[in-house]
């Protein structure tokens, strides 16, 4: 069928939203862009004029592209090279989506990203279209053909999984700059006490290389592990400036909603450090240093207003 100007038009209006869903079910922007085009040449070949609810249609098709894709994408992350992770967005990054709720808020941050790796693809996908986009659960049930009583226990499964990492404390940007800049001090200071006191007991560090970038396989674990590694990442080195492609550029910004350093290198950001922080400190320091998913994040950052770096690393 091809479209007319009006169709493609309620395509496009479309377009954020089905991007936002699909970034929160697939955990990459690449990915999400590609079940979003994926879903309008389906939008193309439909008989358009037959569609009673051009949305609920749209948000159907693209969420069952996501439920196919995130079952493929479980058998390739058992072969992934070091622990996965989610891609980082930027803030301003509109793939991010509504915001408005704590609960859309929570829904897109990396800590809750990273649990959600947890659920099934069907428990994810009740939980992103309730949670974060406030579908009632008999839209949901048409959406995933099934009953509205099976997609409660569904999200009543997910939040279970999800509330099993620690509660995040939600912060504006002023303080997510002053948690950067105090734990940017704590690791410049070559001492691990000044970290260890920012840290939960039980804190975790992960980062994600993608076997192309050194990362450790294995997560550090407890206070004191994870100072020492930081305190490490963070000493002047020749290795890791010719790995870096130069002295990176440290910010302070927030991505996915949270207090973030972001390592920049020539305009292209070559790090992007997550902190969880939960009332009693920072709970899970997040590395993504792999460059196939910091291409989005470059391109963000080349059109951000960011001001002045507080300094370089290494």
């Amino acid at each position: 069928m091809r479209l007319t100007a009006d169709d493609v038009d309620r395509f496009e209006a479309s377009r954020p939203r089905l991007e936002a869903i699909a970034y929160r079910l697939l955990g990459s922007a690449g990915e999400a862009e590609d079940a979003v085009q994926e879903t309008f040449l389906r939008w193309q070949a439909a008989d358009v004029d037959r569609v009673e609810v051009p949305e609920a249609w749209l948000t159907k098709v693209l969420t069952n592209l996501c439920l196919n894709q995130l079952t493929s994408a479980r058998a390739r992350r058992e072969t992934y090279v070091g622990q996965w992770l989610p891609e980082p967005l930027l803030a301003g990054d509109p793939m991010l989506g509504p915001a408005d709720t704590a609960e859309q808020r929570e829904s897109v941050s990396y800590a809750v990203l990273t649990l959600m790796e947890r659920l099934s693809p069907a428990e994810r996908a009740v939980y992103v279209l309730r949670e974060a986009f406030d579908y009632p659960h008999r839209e949901i049930a048409e959406i995933l053909d099934i009953t509205e009583a099976a997609s409660q226990q569904l999200l009543h499964r997910a939040k279970k999984h999800v509330a099993d990492g620690k509660a995040r404390t939600e912060i504006d940007q002023a303080a997510a700059r002053r948690i950067v800049e105090e734990f940017l001090a704590a690791a410049a200071s070559g001492r691990i006490e000044p970290l260890v006191r920012l840290l939960t007991g039980d804190a975790v560090s992960i980062g994600d290389g993608g076997g192309k970038i050194p990362a450790r396989a294995k997560a550090f674990e407890g206070a004191v592990a994870v100072a020492k590694f930081l305190r490490g990442l963070f000493k002047p080195g020749e290795a890791k400036r010719a790995l870096a492609g130069g002295s990176p550029e440290i910010y302070a910004w927030t991505a996915n909603g949270d207090p973030a350093v972001v390592a920049v290198v020539d305009g292209r950001v070559v790090g992007v450090m997550c902190l969880q922080v939960t009332a009693e400190g920072i709970a899970a320091v997040r590395n993504q240093v792999n460059p196939d998913k910091l291409e989005r994040a470059t391109a963000q950052w080349a059109a951000a207003d960011h001001g002045e770096p507080l300094g370089t690393a290494f």
